[in-house]
């Protein structure tokens, strides 16, 4: 499905591999129009495609890039793609006892905070009358239902949290915006920065490169509908449980 006139997209994290090959697909392709790449560090990216700053850390940075998002019209796509597993000094707990506060409100800031805040600021931008969507890159490792390996609080538990957020904020969107849909997605296991100390061998079974997994991610979300709104769904389109 795609929106019934041209409309902008966004993605947050355009530097990231899964981010950088979503504005490549997307640039792509003509469903959308402007495409706007946004990031910290700044992205390479294909030529027409706007480039931002912002800080998921920084309301202000976020607040500016919206300003300039909204004056090009009402937005059809947002997606953000930001997530932290590990970095120096952040590594997922495998006991209770490795709980840090510091090292989850880092976690937590990241992957829950950040895209909330997003939402804050770019959700107003939505197209009112037509298709829309709003997404987030969550994982399957934030499902209640699904965790039998226990392990990864910090992580585990920021996904939860941004799923319950997404869920929430899909309740809202649906009064404005019917047609609106806000939905979390599972990327499965992607050879990028991210998975490379669990995954190092990016040609292992089960592992995407940062293109095939922008195609499935791509994939699910023209195949969603409104009744989907609310859900978190894996890369081949299967729902994940809360």
């Amino acid at each position: 499905m795609t929106p019934s006139r041209l409309t902008s997209a966004v993605v947050v994290g355009a530097s990231g591999g899964i981010g950088g090959a979503l504005v490549r697909m997307l640039a792509e392709g003509e469903v959308y129009a402007p495409i706007f790449a946004l990031s910290r560090s700044g992205a390479l990216v294909p030529q027409g495609v706007r480039t931002l700053p912002i800080d998921l850390s920084d309301e202000a940075t976020i607040a500016a890039a919206a300003a300039t998002v909204g004056e090009a019209g009402p937005v059809g796509l947002v997606i953000v793609t930001t997530g932290l597993l590990h970095r120096t000094g952040v590594s997922p707990e495998k006991t209770v006892g490795a709980l840090d506060p510091a090292t989850m409100a880092t976690v937590f800031a990241v992957n829950t905070i950040g895209p909330a805040l997003v939402a804050k600021h770019f959700v107003p931008l939505l197209e009112r009358r037509g298709r829309c969507v709003f997404a987030a890159l969550s994982a399957r490792v934030g499902s209640i239902g699904d965790n039998r390996l226990g392990g990864w609080y910090a992580y585990r538990a920021s996904k939860s949290a941004l799923n319950q957020i997404l869920r929430t904020l899909a309740i809202e969107v649906a009064r404005s915006r019917p047609e609106a849909i806000v939905v979390g997605l599972h990327p499965g296991t992607v050879a990028s920065g991210l998975s490379r100390p669990f995954r190092p061998d990016p040609t292992a079974d089960g592992v995407f490169s940062p293109e095939e997994s922008a195609g499935h991610l791509l994939r699910v979300l023209n195949g969603l509908g409104t009744d989907d709104t609310g859900g978190v769904f894996a890369w081949d389109g299967s729902p994940i449980p809360a």
